[in-house]
């Protein structure tokens, strides 16, 4: 997990956000094994990506038969909005 600093007002927050996976700055990966992927973490997933100011997010759930049938793509339609954090991840 990497810790993710959220600035506001020049004030750095620790709020506890902690993305499992940041690939390259462009891509987030959040990683659960639950018994089935739900609305809560899509929105988790989301925040991370307007915070972090990404675009393409993937929620990957391991509790499934067959893992393709446990990923789920998320995108940020507004990246460069005002929740974007103000510190590069």
């Amino acid at each position: 997990q990497k810790p993710l600093p959220v600035v506001y007002k020049n004030v750095k927050l620790d709020c506890g956000y902690r993305p499992d996976l940041v690939i390259e700055g462009r891509v987030i990966v959040e990683i659960k094994a639950v018994e089935r992927l739900t609305t809560v973490h899509e929105a988790q997933l989301l925040s991370y990506l307007r915070l972090c100011g990404c675009k393409l997010g993937l929620l990957i759930n391991f509790h499934v038969s067959m893992l393709k049938n446990g990923v789920r793509r998320i995108v940020n339609e507004f990246p460069d909005s005002a929740f974007s954090a103000n510190s590069a991840v």
